[in-house]
Parts: structure tokens; C-alpha cells; sequence
């Protein structure tokens, strides 16, 4: 058993069976260790976090008013532009010194969202990590690739120290060198990639274009995450890999990957590490928050984190929580689907990446890579999908492709769009993340 700085006590070591102390505590013992850990947290930001301190005080509201869970509610939430506001240091809860390590978004849309992390930020980051790992089905001993970006990127490293922490071994392959990743994979026969789908797909057609059956290889296990995905592009990998393919969530405002994880013997869900992020789902619009069943966007509030805790942080993800299967205290998150702010307005009505991801995985000759262009014509916004082809399709497949997704875009989502299908490997992708919306329109 192990102390928390929050006085907690519960055994982190997994098990024989690899389960921890707390995945095996029924829902009333999290909803007590939560609600410890909620007012700490509470305490914590206010104290020493001059934003929250404003922000409570401006509604009127103090840590000592959280008596229950549902008290939460009355704590403002947190934005991504309040991050921004607070760049690079302002939302840090201990002295600099105290910091042992620093990551941040690519800032590609503005200033980087800065995170910080304490020597025990760091293991509990590795804790839920290779509690993640194990529920995808990785197990000490096994070789895991981790192919998600190393830097100040948050998916590389927080791989790295679960995979180390599980007693697994890791392989820091990084991203880029598609033809290497594969050459390494075939060499060193890892049971585990970490890896974003977009970039498994990529890596899927280097094995083909080298003549090697990627269901050959040693890869039984794919953990997917740092960007939405469908069931249908789960089949396809599936079945092109011959492995199971699972969903991992995290943003590096919260901590990183491993926030909440999909378990291999079920794939219903990501079921939530609770015991250190409380998940609440509210509407989009109002933020009154939903019970659950109901679809709505992701709020997450840190119950142990040192360095820089977070309350109520709006993810703008869009999913509804569900009780828990395979871990049951833990509610699960139904996978990710879209974004409020990649949600594209087009004359009206509301359309999602995924939705075209759907189409586009219906189509032969084209590969699931794919931009949606936004540009303005005639005072209209309008919309190209971008799809890159595979190698050995014709021009004439190529136009057939471009016919049956402008088709299916109009009959599934009821708007006009133009369809170009481009030469493979065309696309722009940033840390193996294929980059979805590209919005080209002239400042209003």
C-alpha cells in the first residue's frame, strides 16, 4: 500500500491477475476517494494558483463548499484560452523548482498550452499509463513500439514511462521513417504499437508496398490514440494488421495520454481512471451538466495532479459516459467521435470529420487519409475533401472514387462538397496526426 500527498491509501502494483488495488474498489469507496481527492484539489488550486483563486472568487464560490461530488458544478470551468492566457508559467501550482518536467501543444492556432510536472506527477502519469497498457492487452515482458511523437509533444514520453513501468520493454521509435518503423517492427517483433490510426494506416500500406502481409508480423496488440476514430477504420485495421486495435484518451492539459482507456476483452468504450481525472459530460451550449446516457462535451478535472491542476477543463470532445464492463467502478467514455470546434457549419448543417472518415472507408482505390478544405466563393463557404488515392489506383478509379464520396457526403450529410483525389502520401500530417480541417477562408 502506498500514502497519496491527499492521504488516500491505495496499492498502485498490480496484482497476480495485474489488476491495482483501486481498479477493484466498488463505486461507493471511488466516490469517497474522489470526493477526498476533489477538495484537496480544490484547496490546492485555489491556494496557489492565482487564476483559480480569481475565477472561484468571481463566482462566489470556495473549496469548502465542495461537500459532495455533485458540488462541482459550481466551480467555473476551464478554457484552453485560459491556459493561453496564463502562458508560459501562470497556471503552475509549485515553485518552479519543484518542476521536473515541461510539455506543450504545438501552439499552431496560437500560444502553446504549457503543462508541468512534479517527480510524482510523473509516476502517477506512468501509473495510469501502464494501467492503460495492460487493459489494451500490453503485459510485462512484452516488446512495445511506441511510434507517437517524442518532444514536447505529450504522447511519446507518457508511452515511454508506462511501457517502462508496466516491465514491459519499450521501443522509442518515434515518428517519421515510415520505411524504418517497418523494417524495426519486422526485426524486433514487438507484441504492442503505440501509435496514432491515422499513422498505422500509413505504416499498413509501407508493408504492403514492400510486399510483406502486415497480418504476418509479430503485432498483436495496436493502441490508438491523439485523435478521433471510427469503428469502421477499427475493421479496417483489424483486418489489414490481425491484431486488436483499442482506443487510448488523454490531452496534455490533463495529463497526457492515458487519461482513460478501452479494455481488449470488451472494445465498448474507454473506461475512465477516476481515481485521478472526475469526468463530467455538460451541454455544448449552456454547460449544465448531463446525467449520464446523454451526448455532450467532455469536462475533466485533475484529483491528484501537483504542478498544475486542472478544474473542470472543457476538452470541447464530444461523447457520453456510460457505466462501467470490464473495470466496473469506472465509467466508460463512448469513443470520440468529433470535436466542437472541428464541427463544420456548411450552409447550415453541422458536419464532423468522422462522418466523412465513414464515407471515405465505403470507397475502393482511396486510402483513410483525407482533408476537408474549407474556402469562401461567392460570399459561400464551400467545401473540398481532399482524399489521397492508393499506389496502384487508375485515373479512372480515381474519378469514380471521387464521384461515389461526393454522392455519399450529399446523401449522408445533405451538403454539396467538392471531392479531389490526390497522389498518396500528399497530405500533410504533423506528429503522425493527419491534419483534418484546413480552413483557408479570408478573416470575416
Amino acid at each position: 500500500m502506498t500514502t497519496r500527498h491527499d492521504g488516500v491509501r491505495l496499492g498502485d502494483a498490480p496484482a497476480v491477475d495485474g489488476l491495482s488495488d483501486v481498479e477493484r474498489l466498488g463505486v461507493d469507496e471511488l466516490r469517497a476517494v474522489q470526493l477526498e481527492r476533489l477538495r484537496w484539489t480544490l484547496r490546492h488550486a485555489y491556494e496557489n494558483v492565482p487564476f483559480y483563486r480569481a475565477s472561484f472568487d468571481a463566482a462566489g464560490v470556495h473549496p469548502d463548499d465542495c461537500r459532495e461530488l455533485a458540488d462541482l458544478a459550481r466551480f467555473p470551468p476551464t478554457t484552453k484560452q485560459d491556459l493561453r492566457d496564463n502562458y508560459p508559467f501562470g497556471m503552475f501550482a509549485v515553485p518552479q523548482e519543484d518542476v521536473r518536467r515541461i510539455h506543450a501543444s504545438s501552439g499552431t492556432t496560437g500560444k502553446p498550452t504549457v503543462v508541468g510536472y512534479t517527480g510524482k506527477d510523473i509516476d502517477t502519469w506512468a501509473t495510469v499509463m501502464a494501467r492503460s497498457i495492460y487493459a489494451a492487452g500490453g503485459r510485462p515482458g512484452h516488446k512495445i513500439h511506441v511510434a507517437y511523437g517524442y518532444g514536447l509533444f505529450t504522447g511519446g514520453l507518457g508511452a515511454h514511462y508506462g511501457v517502462e513501468k508496466l516491465g514491459a520493454t519499450v521501443i522509442p521509435a518515434s515518428g517519421g521513417m515510415t520505411a524504418r518503423q517497418v523494417q524495426i517492427i519486422t526485426d524486433f517483433q514487438p507484441e504492442v504499437i503505440m501509435v496514432t490510426p491515422s499513422y498505422m494506416l500509413t505504416l499498413l500500406d509501407e508493408f504492403e508496398r514492400q510486399g510483406v502481409d502486415p497480418r504476418t508480423s509479430s503485432l498483436q496488440v495496436g493502441i490508438f490514440g491523439a485523435e478521433p476514430w471510427t469503428e469502421r477504420m477499427r475493421v479496417e485495421i483489424e483486418e489489414r494488421a490481425g491484431l486488436h486495435a483499442v482506443d487510448i484518451y488523454g490531452l496534455s492539459e490533463v495529463m497526457g495520454p492515458g487519461v482513460a482507456q478501452e479494455c481488449v476483452e470488451t472494445k465498448d468504450g474507454l473506461h475512465v481512471w477516476e481515481d485521478h481525472f472526475l469526468p463530467e459530460v455538460v451541454d455544448p451550449e449552456t454547460g449544465d451538466v448531463l446525467p449520464d446516457g446523454e451526448d455532450g462535451e467532455l469536462l475533466f478535472t485533475s484529483l491528484t495532479k501537483e504542478a498544475l491542476p486542472i478544474i473542470r477543463y472543457r476538452t470541447r470532445d464530444l461523447t457520453k459516459l456510460l457505466p462501467g464492463t470490464a473495470r466496473p467502478a469506472f465509467r466508460r467514455m463512448e469513443k470520440v467521435t468529433g470535436r466542437t470546434d472541428d464541427m463544420i457549419i456548411l450552409r447550415g448543417v453541422n458536419l464532423f470529420p468522422t462522418q466523412v472518415e465513414e464515407i471515405v472507408l465505403r470507397v475502393d482505390g482511396v486510402a483513410p487519409h483525407f482533408q476537408l478544405v474549407l474556402t469562401r466563393k461567392d460570399r459561400m463557404d464551400h467545401l473540398t475533401v481532399l482524399v489521397e488515392a492508393r499506389p496502384d489506383t487508375s485515373a479512372d478509379r480515381r474519378r469514380g472514387a471521387a464521384a461515389e464520396i461526393r454522392s455519399g457526403v450529399k446523401e449522408g450529410v445533405g451538403v454539396n462538397v467538392d471531392v479531389e483525389v490526390v497522389d498518396p502520401e500528399s497530405l500533410e500530417r504533423s506528429v503522425g496526426k493527419m491534419r483534418r480541417v484546413v480552413d483557408q477562408r479570408p478573416p470575416a
